[in-house]
């Protein structure tokens, strides 16, 4: 069993004051001056610590705040109001929600698990991840907890092509050589975001994180300059279809690389290994209608790791554009069950990781471990602004961020969600993150459900005709 894997967070204060939830309306006119203000009994004292922000134009106590309504309450005069902040509703999209990108941010700097004392006010059923639900029969274990140390609960992975069997000679040795294996902590691979106003801050940075972490990091090969060299044995680079430079010296550096599918990535992938017999080769396949059946002929063809890559909003590719990465993400593991191989191969999942619960929900649905990109960013405080990129002004001024800080804080958002794994994984009583893979059985799909359960109850006997004004 491998030593208890432990993140170390440090809390990590943010260098711009995020947008609150809310915004405080505070009238002068009409008060009574009473002699105990509301503003005097704030439980977090904000009235006397508010300023203006000048750098963002802000009123610093939205940011305070903790919506206790203690103060709406007590003026006598109903001087004092709450609304919703405009700039907190423009964070992010339709995906990376407003209430994801602050959860992000909360968990980069305090690397603790979010916690609403007033209860889930959301909806219990929606789209994606969010349509079904995990078994937590063994939550009422207290002593199965892997946060706090009093059972043991592995969180790593192995990355790499594992034998179905082995076979021996006579003489009790190998008749074939095992291929190599990668082992890291957490099954979280961090990659280089989609869009970011300093790539190479932004690739220093996840450079950085990796090695603390101890995990890999995704990187264009291209873009791999001598700064990250010393970071050179938890990088995994990205070739280009047509790489021939063999002769690379960060190949026999790097612990894997990636291509891209196309026709010839089977010769290509042997080329490298027939060079460098110890690296491990991923391919890159976009998450389309073919993906099921194009992972399982690279596994038979000796794939070792498959990226499965879906688009930023966690949905397919092409023709799958309307899919959910978690529906591809199980296509392509039953294909690999139904042709034998899935045992053999490790099957990464990558696009619209957002949430510590994308990365159990993805494991349960098939993969063995997940990319994290867009919510890396996050983590910087970045407000996921539409026009981002190289030639646009920056908010936050990614470029001028200190690369140990922003580690730290990719760190703390792990960490976060290396606890609430843990908490999972106790919570359905298993000792380690490889049982998850593919254990449908400890899940409710809510389309399942629907079908199997709730259509049959409302399904009208045969010859009923529908009465008037239903």
């Amino acid at each position: 069993m491998p030593a208890k894997y432990h993140i170390h967070i440090r809390q990590v204060p943010p260098r711009f004051a995020p947008p609150g939830k809310s915004t405080v309306l505070d009238w002068g006119e009409g008060c009574l001056r009473c002699a105990r203000c509301v503003k005097e009994v704030c439980p977090v004292d904000a009235y006397r610590k508010r300023g203006f922000d000048r750098t963002q134009f802000v009123d610093t106590i939205d940011s305070m705040c903790r919506d206790c309504y203690r103060c709406v309450q007590g003026c006598p005069r109903g001087l004092i109001f709450k609304a919703m902040n405009p700039q907190y509703r423009q964070l992010g999209d339709d995906y990376w929600t407003p209430e994801i990108i602050s959860v992000t941010w909360n968990q980069a700097e305090t690397g603790k698990i979010p916690v609403s004392g007033a209860g889930y006010g959301g909806v219990f059923a929606g789209e994606g991840f969010d349509s079904f639900w995990t078994d937590m029969s063994e939550i009422v274990r207290p002593t199965r907890d892997g946060i706090h140390g009093r059972e043991y609960i592995s969180t790593t992975v192995d990355l790499g092509r594992k034998p179905i069997f082995l076979a021996f000679d006579d003489q009790g040795e190998m008749l074939v050589t095992p291929s190599p294996l990668l082992e890291i902590p957490l099954p979280v691979v961090l990659a280089e975001p989609s869009q970011s106003a300093d790539p190479p801050k932004m690739r220093q940075i996840l450079a950085a994180a990796a090695q603390s972490l101890g995990s890999l990091a995704l990187l264009p090969r291209e873009n791999l300059g001598a700064d990250l060299l010393p970071a050179a044995g938890q990088l995994v680079p990205m070739l280009s279809a047509d790489f021939k430079d063999l002769a690379d010296p960060l190949l026999a550096q790097a612990p894997a690389v990636e291509i891209p599918d196309h026709p010839g990535v089977v010769a290509q992938m042997e080329a490298i290994k027939n060079r460098y017999p110890r690296l491990i080769v991923w391919i890159k396949v976009p998450a389309d209608s073919k993906a099921p059946e194009r992972i399982s002929a690279l596994a038979a063809a000796g794939a070792e790791v498959l990226h499965l890559a879906g688009s930023d909003q966690a949905r397919g590719l092409g023709d799958a554009a309307q899919l959910h990465l978690k529906d591809l993400i199980r296509r392509c593991h039953l294909k690999l069950v139904a042709d034998r191989r899935r045992d053999a191969v490790t099957l990464l999942a990558g696009g619209g990781i957002a949430l510590a619960e994308h990365v159990a929900k993805a494991i349960i649905c098939g993969a063995d471990a997940v990319m994290a990109d867009i919510a890396l960013l996050l983590s910087l405080e970045c407000r996921f602004c539409p026009e981002c990129g190289p030639e646009a002004t920056c908010p936050i001024d990614l470029g001028a961020l200190n690369v140990k800080r922003g580690a730290q804080r990719i760190v703390n958002l792990l960490g976060a969600w290396n606890n609430q794994l843990l908490e999972i994984l106790g919570a359905m009583g298993m000792r380690e993150v490889r049982r998850l893979r593919g254990e449908v059985g400890r899940a409710m799909f809510k389309e399942d459900l629907d079908k199997e359960i709730f259509a049959p109850l409302f399904a009208r006997p045969e010859g009923e005709t529908r009465r008037a004004g239903e």
